[in-house]
């Protein structure tokens, strides 16, 4: 299974569309990202990421509903593990 996570672009660097990378912010969190598959995507837009590379550009509502599903799920599996009463 694959799991691709929504970030906001925070910076681009490099020349070339091979070159291009992007500072990617995931909630504090931030990481450098291969920006080649998403020539399209500006600083400020959204990317869904999958090992390292944008693979798409998000429009901000379908980020935030993702990043809503995601702490949702985090709230489920934190209930699920802790011990019955």
């Amino acid at each position: 299974m694959c799991l691709a996570l929504p970030g906001q672009l925070l910076s681009i660097e490099g020349d070339t569309p091979f070159e291009r990378t992007g500072r990617v912010c995931f909630g504090g969190l931030i990481k450098e990202i291969h920006l080649a598959y998403v020539p399209e995507a500006r600083v400020g837009d959204y990317v869904i990421v999958h090992a390292g590379f944008a693979l798409g550009v998000l429009d901000q509502e379908a980020a935030q509903r993702t990043l809503d599903e995601f702490a949702a799920l985090g709230r489920v599996e934190s209930l699920a593990a802790e011990p019955p009463p």
